[in-house]
């Protein structure tokens, strides 16, 4: 387990609660991947952490693998497994282990929207171009 204590002077340039919140999205994300029990849990990804500026409290933004996993059922799951989250979590190195609260990040759908919506713009109407065509015979 990564501890807070052992981050290099590359890691310098960002505030003490971002390197925070990235442990705990590490630490989240393998215990997810190595102890997750719950199937509703299985297929999440922790995309980021959120931490206060005392450390006492993170957002853990999460999304899911699949479009028809449902967000609630995971969210619940998440919820459930806490406790578990809190106790591996204390092996870190934090004076006090932050209270978790799951939120599911809509940010990755609104990319992808707005991935479509720009496709969409960049795709060529063929029929303005057919309509050049005849014009130039």
């Amino acid at each position: 387990m990564a501890r807070v204590k052992e981050m290099g002077p590359a890691m310098s340039s960002h505030s003490r609660p971002e390197r925070v919140g990235d442990i705990i999205r590490v630490e989240l994300s393998s215990l997810l991947t190595r102890d997750a029990r719950d199937p509703h849990v299985k297929n999440v990804t922790i995309t980021r952490v959120q931490m206060t500026k005392d450390l006492q409290n993170a957002r853990v933004y999460f999304t899911l693998l699949t479009k028809d996993d449902d967000v609630l059922k995971a969210s619940r799951g998440l919820r459930r497994a806490k406790p578990f989250f809190k106790r591996k979590l204390g092996h870190i190195g934090l004076r006090h282990v932050p209270d978790l609260r799951f939120l599911y990040d809509e940010s990755v759908e609104q990319q992808d929207r707005v991935a479509r919506l720009l496709d969409e713009i960049r795709t060529p109407d063929f029929t303005d171009s057919n309509d050049h065509h005849t014009d130039e015979i």
